[in-house]
């Protein structure tokens, strides 16, 4: 598939996707979500890329969805958020965590509403110092979607979550740093490089078990503590019978670094 508002690029075992509207913020469109639905597919089947790195070209990261994209013009017929919602946005979400391995986000401008929301949707998000994070939904009568009410009071708590979904304030890179918003900010120079570096890490590390620590972590938010422990029994388990935990207890056992196949 030829793409118009992303970029997908493949380098060894990373695989990159940039949002590539910076002339309207990266902001989304029907025809967005359907590259994105496509990129993301292809990294998930394909057999090359052990990890996933989600950025944006120009000054921002995703500014939620482009407004303009819907006709709301005098006396039409009411938008069908929900259907938008359950065509594009929940399926966008629900991909990027069922894939079996690590996501990163790397923004490196605003991220707004649903853009914010995508992100944290991500395992791992790594932001530019200049960068900032809105839950801007309120300012338009809405609430956070994309997973924003799912993924805020988890990560920051219930007061934090309400105060930036009701008052809809920006919030920066450092100060999200310092909530568990995000997993750290750096300074805008060295996004890249070291979303990049961190990115060949995973691609290295035992995938499957990235993989499986995802669905542990993911599943402890619902479960009681006796249904976490029989889940960790059981996922460990399927460790236990990869070939990248063999190898790395023989390559601890040989003094020697591992080389992890991501099987």
């Amino acid at each position: 598939m030829t793409y118009s508002t992303i970029r997908f690029a493949e380098d060894g075992a990373v695989a990159t996707i940039t949002l590539n509207r910076p002339d309207k913020l990266n902001s989304f469109t029907a025809h967005m979500h359907e590259e994105l639905r496509d990129a993301v597919a292809s990294v998930r089947d394909g057999r090359r890329a052990r990890c996933l790195v989600l950025t944006g070209a120009g000054r921002g990261f995703c500014a939620g969805q482009d407004l303009s994209d819907r006709v709301m013009g005098e006396g039409s017929q009411p938008i069908d958020l929900a259907h938008t919602l359950s065509t594009y946005y929940n399926p966008l979400v629900m991909a990027l965590r069922a894939l079996e391995m690590p996501v990163i986000a790397a923004v490196n401008g605003v991220a707004a509403g649903a853009g914010a929301n995508l992100a944290l949707a991500c395992d791992i998000v790594v932001a530019a110092r200049s960068a900032s994070f809105i839950q801007a939904f309120c300012k338009i009568g809405l609430l956070p979607d994309c997973g924003g009410t799912y993924f805020l009071p988890r990560l920051v708590g219930t007061a934090r979550a309400m105060g930036l979904a009701m008052l809809g304030d920006k919030l920066s890179a450092e100060q999200a740093a310092e909530w568990g918003l995000i997993w750290k900010a750096v300074d805008d120079a060295r996004l890249m490089d070291e979303t990049m570096s961190l990115a060949r890490h995973f691609a290295g590390q035992p995938t499957r078990g990235l993989a499986l620590i995802k669905k542990a972590i993911q599943a402890s938010h619902d479960n009681s503590l006796e249904a976490q422990l029989s889940l960790e029994a059981e996922l460990q388990r399927q460790a236990g019978r990869t070939r990248d935990y063999r190898e790395g207890v023989a390559a601890f056992m040989g003094k020697r670094p591992p080389r992890f196949t991501g099987c």
